[in-house]
């Protein structure tokens, strides 16, 4: 977890997504945001509140009509109230010109200055998203991350319980490589983690036998995705493991597991010679779809047995 970024970084970062110019302060690009808590992003940047600015205030036309309203020392004095907050910089947005007593404050307080023609509520948004995914919370976990049937499915097991074959035969039918051995978790939100992959293993797969295969170069830039959030857990586990010995044959093995703070379902699947796991993922993921949508296969076959049996039916 990043705990800090500077103007120019953040400058940098989202210059192109936002067009962002700088257009004064420059000497203070050196300026930081520090995270601050679980909403840190949200605390940091905001609309302009003249009485208690955000560390990254926000001038879109609706702030710039009420600044270009007051006249005279009242102008004066909200400007400088402004710029004596201790704001780190600030954004003008919505395409509006900045004004000259504008410049001139945040070039005698060293104060970055930039300028956007996206609205103010798009220039926040995006500020918040990047921020929130700097200071989230991470941590690395080892197995392969997919994406499966639109879901993000972490595989895990034992070393060479064949996970990365399970993953190969996953993207030949279709579906998607995030990471592969230590994909990285980051709590976004209170219940939500984004799953990535580091730099330097995107898009590769190691698996036994066959070294490190390029996902990318063999099967195209669609077997490959850069982040999804993680909604499933899938833990492969010998079939005479003794964890499985009381395992309910109507229902999956089910269970959830703590990730940075989140509840995580995860499914357990007893791996033996013959089965097809592939087939078994996919139907683990269909099947808990349907669970998070209030239907179980289980409860519904023992609803009908229960029916059957008060109908006198063998």
């Amino acid at each position: 977890m990043s705990t800090s970024i500077t103007i120019r970084q953040l400058y940098e970062a989202l210059r192109e997504r936002l067009d962002l110019e700088w257009v004064a302060g420059a000497t203070g690009g050196e300026q930081t945001l520090r995270a601050a808590g679980d909403n840190a992003s949200t605390a940091l940047v905001d609309r302009l509140n003249p009485v208690q600015p955000a560390r990254l205030p926000v001038l879109g036309a609706r702030e710039m009509d009420f600044l270009d309203g007051l006249q005279g020392n009242s102008r004066a004095q909200a400007l400088s109230g402004i710029f004596k907050s201790g704001i780190a910089a600030l954004i003008v947005a919505d395409a509006r010109p900045v004004p000259d007593d504008l410049r001139r404050l945040a070039e005698e307080s060293h104060t970055p200055a930039l300028a956007s023609p996206r609205s103010g509520d798009e220039a926040v948004s995006n500020l918040r998203h990047h921020l929130a995914h700097l200071f989230a919370e991470q941590v690395v976990l080892h197995g392969v991350f997919m994406e499966v049937m639109g879901i993000g499915v972490l595989i895990t097991g034992d070393s060479s319980i064949g996970k990365s074959e399970l993953a190969l035969e996953l993207v030949s039918r279709g579906h998607r490589l995030i990471a592969d051995d230590a994909p990285e978790f980051s709590r976004i939100a209170p219940d939500v983690l984004n799953g990535t992959c580091p730099e330097m293993l995107r898009g590769f797969l190691e698996v036994r036998g066959l070294g490190l295969l390029n996902v990318r170069a063999m099967y195209g830039d669609g077997a490959i995705r850069r982040n999804k959030y993680l909604r499933l857990l899938v833990h492969l586990q010998p079939a005479g493991h003794r964890n499985l010995r009381d395992m309910d044959r109507l229902s999956p093995y089910r269970r959830m597991r703590r990730v940075l703070g989140v509840e995580v379902p995860e499914i357990t699947l007893p791996v033996a010679p013959g089965r097809n796991l592939a087939v078994l993922v996919e139907a683990a993921v269909r099947g808990h779809v349907l669970y998070m949508n209030g239907y179980d296969s289980g409860r519904d076959f023992i609803e009908r047995q229960r029916r059957f049996m008060e109908r006198g039916r063998p």
